[in-house]
């Protein structure tokens, strides 16, 4: 990836999360766009976004990212000029819910630990 390429990617994430943030505010305020991809000919940006919350909080955010498109590629272009708008397509970004999982296995773990040192009287910190 160029780095020309690299700081338009960076641009757009920016501007549509800021777009994002400031006109639905309500609505997107458990959204974070966390990264764009966009393609070699600026027509196509793949933008992926992770959601706080459940099953309920993200359908509301793929409903609200539905519904604004349009708009928001609008008001974004008036921001960020390049040869073409580029068509906006919003992928979940999962990685942030596997970091979290992740994380909150390792919490149980370490109680288990505690729990297990607790009981048998070892200090695993010495």
């Amino acid at each position: 990836m160029s780095q020309r390429t690299t700081r338009i990617n960076e641009l757009l994430r920016h501007e549509i999360s800021d777009q994002l943030h400031n006109r639905w505010r309500s609505e997107s305020v458990r959204i974070t766009i966390t990264a764009v991809d966009i393609s070699p000919d600026l027509r196509d940006a793949r933008i992926y976004y992770a959601v706080l919350g459940g099953h309920e909080e993200k359908a509301a955010a793929r409903r609200l990212l539905e519904r604004v498109t349009k708009t928001l590629r609008m008001e974004v272009s008036k921001r960020v000029i390049l040869k073409y708008t580029p068509a906006y397509r919003f992928i979940e970004d999962l990685g942030a819910e596997q970091g979290v999982s992740l994380l909150n296995r390792l919490d149980e773990i370490a109680a288990e630990d505690a729990a297990r040192d607790a009981r048998y009287g070892t200090h695993s910190d010495e």
